[in-house]
């Protein structure tokens, strides 16, 4: 973003735009996506529009990154309140915040956490790996997001073993949820299945 809404009213500006642009991109996808009609539909001066963001790329940047916190509180609000969480349990719980998410968050399905999405599964638009990070991959943003609430809230063992093993996850998750969005547009159960099997058995060492 140009520049961070500071007062309430800005705060709640950006906010709409955001909520419109989610809305647009499921409607008329990427390519159609304008910054005039999302400050049309916000309700906002096309002006005002430019004071927070550049272009719709870094709109698109913006509603990447607040997905991203929006499934990370997700996941952290159905961690349970008292004792040891279990690891096994949050995978699975990640997934299926995750594919909720696939199903119902507006503009989701075409962008999750970076990745622009033309049709369900991708593949994905070319350049839009890096919309998280100039330097890191999307899936590499994620997985240093996960290694910090792996470590927090069960004493993960810190480090690069741990770090190299949940970008693979990441990865791994990434490849076959997309594959179960091609061939089913809310998810085939049975591949979603399978992704929660993979990443426990893979993770099991590295977590245990």
């Amino acid at each position: 973003m140009r520049r961070r809404p500071a007062q309430r009213r800005s705060l709640e500006r950006v906010e709409r735009m955001l909520d419109e642009c989610a809305h647009l991109l499921d409607e008329v996808g990427y390519d159609a996506l304008t910054t005039k009609e999302v400050a049309r539909r916000a309700e906002v001066p096309i002006g005002t529009f430019y004071q927070f963001f550049s272009d719709k790329q870094a709109l698109v940047r913006a509603l990447a990154l607040r997905n991203l916190e929006a499934f990370l509180e997700r996941v952290i609000g159905r961690l349970p309140d008292n004792g040891p969480p279990n690891w096994t349990g949050i995978i699975d719980l990640a997934v299926d915040e995750f594919v909720a998410m696939k199903q119902s968050r507006p503009g989701f399905a075409v962008v999750d956490f970076g990745e622009v999405l033309p049709s369900p599964g991708g593949p994905a638009l070319k350049g839009t790996h890096h919309m998280l990070d100039a330097v890191m991959e999307n899936n590499a943003v994620v997985a240093e997001r996960l290694r910090r609430l792996a470590v927090e809230t069960f004493n993960a063992p810190a480090g690069p073993d741990l770090e190299r093993a949940l970008l693979v996850a990441v990865e791994a998750a990434d490849a076959v949820l997309k594959l179960a969005f091609r061939l089913n547009p809310q998810g085939a159960p049975e591949l979603i299945a399978e992704c929660k099997l993979l990443l426990r058995r893979y993770l099991a060492g590295h977590l245990a």
